[in-house]
């Protein structure tokens, strides 16, 4: 049995979700087709029986929503609560989800109640006695294989390591409404309130599959108009470098890097940015990178599958402009 926690979004599950299904099915192929149960938990951009459906055609044979007050608010322990009664109801023997900031959390909170290793960002696994998996490390410079021996297998997928498909077959998509108890110390830290990002910010970074990064060569906080719309065109998300945030020309939640987030996009387009190793470790599992920059020997250009050298100040309200000519 494989339980995977299931995040939402406007779209019904989140796609890093959907894309953690997907590795699931995989892994349940290479067990005989073991069954793959989801959870979500607290309230739901749609129906329950909406969202049912939509991870019955990936694959999910059980979807438990777990409901009460304790998850009318996110909470971490609260959170795991949910998981570990389910994963103790179902014995499940592998219990993944999302490597995102909520799934890493919640699932180093089953690990530790659980007493096992807690495997980060993995990537794709082999054999299952023992049951080895790779994971990105270092921001995902390097790769490591790490032995999970213990059961239940305790995980989290990197963004974009297997694509968000439907299954061949579909699973039955039964849903079970659950109200786990929660115990009083796991609602000690939760979050009480939150404000909605600025309008011109682009999403989730971790998720992102176009990231426009921005550095020092931006010039300051009035700088970032022509990136801002790059980003928009390109219906990505807007990153930042450290020094930009220490500047205060842009908030903390852009920041790309080891202070940051660790971003895994198709294409990464890096404009202004001399790259700097503590930035590098954050962008690193990128598998395109474009670099603009005045300094053709800035390590990120080094680095970059692709380099314009020149004035981002120039390039980019080009590259605009091609982009609305072929959008228009």
């Amino acid at each position: 049995m494989i339980v995977v926690l299931v995040e939402t979004d406007a779209d019904g599950a989140a796609e890093m979700s959907r894309e953690a299904i997907a590795f699931a099915r995989g892994l349940s192929a290479a067990g005989g087709g073991v069954p793959i149960d989801a959870v979500v938990v607290g309230e739901l951009p749609c129906s329950s029986e909406q969202l049912a459906g939509q991870l019955a055609t990936y694959g999910v044979r059980d979807v438990y929503h777990a409901t009460g007050e304790a998850f009318g608010a996110y909470g971490g322990a609260a959170w795991a609560s949910a998981v570990q009664s389910v994963r103790d109801s179902t014995r499940a023997v592998v219990v993944t989800a999302a490597g995102t900031p909520r799934g890493m959390e919640v699932l180093a909170h089953l690990a530790a109640r659980l007493g096992v290793a807690m495997a980060a960002n993995v990537v794709s696994f082999e054999g299952l006695s023992p049951f080895t998996v790779t994971r990105q490390v270092v921001g995902g410079a390097a790769l490591e294989e790490m032995v999970l021996d213990e059961r239940p297998a305790v995980f989290t997928i990197a963004g974009h390591a297997v694509e968000a498909q439907p299954a061949e077959s579909p699973g039955a998509g039964n849903l079970v409404e659950v109200a786990p108890e929660v115990a009083a110390a796991d609602l000690v830290a939760r979050v009480v309130s939150a404000e909605p990002p600025a309008a011109d910010l682009s999403g989730d970074l971790k998720s992102a599959r176009v990231v426009v990064g921005a550095g020092r060569g931006a010039g300051g906080a009035d700088g970032f108009g022509d990136l801002l719309e790059l980003t928009e065109l390109l219906g990505g998300s807007l990153g930042v470098s450290r020094v930009v945030t220490s500047l205060g020309w842009r908030p903390h939640h852009e920041q790309i890097g080891q202070t940051g987030s660790r971003i895994s996009p198709d294409l990464y387009i890096a404009c202004g940015i001399s790259g700097a190793i503590q930035h590098w470790a954050g962008c690193a599992s990128s598998k395109a990178i474009l670099a603009i920059n005045t300094d053709a020997e800035a390590p990120m250009v080094a680095k970059a599958d692709y380099a314009v050298i020149g004035d981002l100040h120039e390039i980019v309200p080009a590259i605009n402009a091609e982009l609305r000519k072929r959008k228009g």
